[in-house]
């Protein structure tokens, strides 16, 4: 599941993917209002989608955030390992943090790891596949 941490970023990184390129940083006061996220949590979630290469930060008086690169070049899936780690339900499908489960008998032969590899991979299909330029291609198309 989802947790709001990850929904928080991803409204936040839409509403920063909304501006136009070369437009001047968005304050972070106003993407908490417009993205309607909590600013004590937009603040933790800015650091680390910066620290992971995601925003600049500008300071100053007319200081906020940028994204870092292209729309097209950020994927959901990539926001989402940032705030949540990876996409995997369990440690034992994870490609990043794997994790042998302690309670299972024969990790090649368990059904429960067997489903759980086609969620991951479907899900990091799908996510991985969307950018955010698509993302708001799609609720354009919605509205």
């Amino acid at each position: 599941m989802l947790t709001q941490r990850s929904r928080y970023a991803l409204r936040a990184m839409l509403y920063l993917a909304e501006a136009p390129p070369g437009s001047p940083p968005i304050a972070m006061n106003r993407i908490a209002a417009e993205a309607k996220v909590p600013r004590k949590f937009l603040e933790l979630i800015l650091a680390d989608l910066r620290d992971s290469g995601f925003v600049h930060s500008h300071r100053g008086k007319h200081g906020g955030y940028c994204l870092s690169r292209a729309i097209h070049l950020i994927s959901l899936g990539e926001i989402i390992r940032v705030i949540e780690g990876p996409l995997a339900l369990i440690p034992c499908v994870s490609r990043t943090a794997y994790k042998s489960c302690d309670d299972c008998p024969n990790e090649a032969q368990c059904a429960i790891r067997h489903a759980m590899m086609r969620v991951r991979d479907e899900t990091a299909r799908i996510l991985d596949g969307t950018s955010l330029a698509d993302a708001l291609a799609e609720d354009l198309a919605a509205a």
